[in-house]
């Protein structure tokens, strides 16, 4: 073997080794661009006060008993109908409750507050006690009544506790899709809005079919 050939050998693993090196920070680069590429920067999480955190924090209380009354005649009744309606109502308002919380976690905010509720809304709502703590929700004693309630009985108070439910619910929801700063805000309340408000068209036809009325 010659000393050309013998002396070509380290030149070729030199230049194997910049060029696998050549690569590498090629790869890296399109892994991960540079800071003047102009990322844009995370959005700031909205305020304490905010209309969003504060719907978010009301909402989800809101949901909860909803979810709450729903089980409770799920086990009042065999009616097809409003069956299907609670385990609806359990569904759809159990995913958003955990969308608000989840939005919540991610914003750095307490998932309770010792303010007022719906002060976010402008003014301040008196709780009417008994356990009912926004408009349209239950008392305590309207709760229990349900859960010792049977067939058409539990059926007519259910549909008529979740259509004050709905109406309430609605309304805050509107005003939150009116003023928050998020898009996740405003898209799920304006998404409850549309569910809720066909909700309460349904269920007065079903009153309706119970010789009752909201």
């Amino acid at each position: 073997m010659t000393s050309a050939v013998r002396s070509s050998r380290p030149m070729m693993v030199a230049g194997g080794a910049v060029l696998l090196l050549a690569l590498g920070l090629v790869a890296l680069m399109l892994v991960r661009p540079s800071s003047s590429a102009g990322s844009a920067a995370p959005a700031a999480a909205p305020s304490d006060t905010s209309v969003d955190v504060g719907f978010a924090r009301d909402m989800s209380i809101h949901h909860q008993q909803a979810v709450e009354m729903s089980f409770i005649v799920r086990d009042r009744t065999s009616d097809v109908a409003v069956r299907r309606l609670a385990y609806d109502i359990i569904n759809t308002q159990a995913n958003q409750r955990g969308m608000m919380l989840g939005w919540l976690e991610m914003w750095g905010r307490a998932k309770s507050s010792s303010a007022p509720p719906m002060e976010w809304m402008g003014h301040t709502v008196m709780p009417k006690g008994d356990g009912s703590l926004m408009p349209g929700m239950a008392t305590d004693t309207e709760l229990d009544a349900l859960r010792v309630a049977k067939g058409k009985d539990a059926e007519v108070l259910f549909l008529k506790l979740m259509t004050a439910h709905h109406r309430a619910g609605a309304e805050m929801a509107q005003a939150a899709a009116a003023a928050a700063g998020t898009d996740e805000i405003r898209n799920l309340a304006a998404g409850m809005v549309r569910g809720q408000q066909s909700e309460i068209a349904l269920m007065a036809d079903m009153l309706k079919e119970r010789g009752s009325t909201a």
